[in-house]
């Protein structure tokens, strides 16, 4: 299975019931579903008006970094 890296689907009845797979994939889809859930909460934000201009980011980090 982990050389394939293709799940195993278990039926029961003919209906797929649970599926099977290597940890390096189930790793993958959780790590690709984190990306996708930090999109959507970005895009919501966005959505929101919660954004600020990049100039006023840029210019408050440098502040930050002269005064660190």
């Amino acid at each position: 299975m982990a050389e394939q890296r293709e799940p195993l689907f278990i039926t029961q009845n003919g209906e797929a019931k649970a599926v099977l797979q290597d940890v390096a994939s189930y790793e993958e889809t959780q790590e690709t579903l984190a990306l996708l859930k930090v999109l959507a909460l970005g895009n919501l934000e966005i959505e929101a008006g919660k954004v600020k201009p990049l100039a006023e980011v840029v210019a408050r980090l440098r502040a930050k970094r002269v005064a660190g």
